[in-house]
């Protein structure tokens, strides 16, 4: 009996608002067709029809085709995308970075890095997450939300001020590439103002007295001198 074969991940939709196209292009006062012999020079040629069915939301243009807009439009790619970047997709594209680009960069295989970007899951080394982040420009919040690991890392700070906090620090840096020093120099006082209520001037509950783990980690990792900035 034949195994049958995962499905395949399809890639999600480009980012992409019709509306800051539009926008982008009346700033400039370019008509369509002005748009697309724009695009034609970055090397994407197609009418102009197409340029309005993506500000009416019709169509939907692919990654060369939204680089192409932005550089017609003489605007970030970001500028025309539905919110900000979050995932490495979103990120490597508004870089204007192809998948072949940053995996060569990072050191790993291209079907490697291709499977991260489609799946949002993340297994670099330490040094291969350092240098993603350096390639795309991440700051380290942003590039744990891009490679998938906010839930694990929220998982182990409970973990730190629920019990003892240095079982969980290789665990963590792990997950956010910083030295395990600048760990052991925060997770203490996570540790610590999650188990004094007076700490912050209240005999509430330690619970209730103390801020959210996760926003709290990242200001304490803030005061660090840190390569990737949080």
């Amino acid at each position: 009996m034949r195994r049958r074969k995962p499905a395949a991940v399809a890639p999600a939709p480009v980012p992409f608002s019709p509306g800051a196209a539009r926008a982008h292009r009346a700033g400039l006062g370019l008509t369509p067709e002005q748009v697309a012999e724009g695009m034609a020079a970055h090397g994407v040629r197609l009418l102009p029809g197409h340029v309005s069915a993506w500000e009416d939301g019709v169509l939907h243009p692919g990654e060369a085709e939204l680089v192409a807009l932005a550089r017609a439009l003489w605007c970030p790619v970001a500028g025309l995308m539905d919110g900000r970047p979050a995932s490495l997709r979103d990120h490597r594209l508004a870089r204007e970075l192809g998948p072949e680009t940053v995996a060569e960069r990072v050191g790993m295989a291209l079907p490697d890095y291709r499977r991260a970007e489609l799946t949002g899951e993340w297994d670099g080394d330490p040094d291969r997450t350092h240098a993603l982040a350096q390639v795309l420009g991440l700051r380290l919040t942003e590039l744990v939300e891009a490679t998938g690991r906010g839930e694990a890392l929220d998982r182990l700070l409970r973990q730190c001020v629920s019990g003892r906090w240095q079982p969980q620090l290789r665990p963590i840096a792990r997950l956010v590439p910083v030295s395990e020093a600048d760990l052991a120099a925060v997770l203490p006082v996570l540790h610590q103002e999650h188990h004094v209520p007076t700490h912050w001037g209240t005999t509430a509950h330690p619970r209730t007295a103390a801020p959210p783990l996760t926003p709290r980690f990242w200001h304490l990792l803030s005061t660090r001198a840190l390569a990737i900035p949080v």
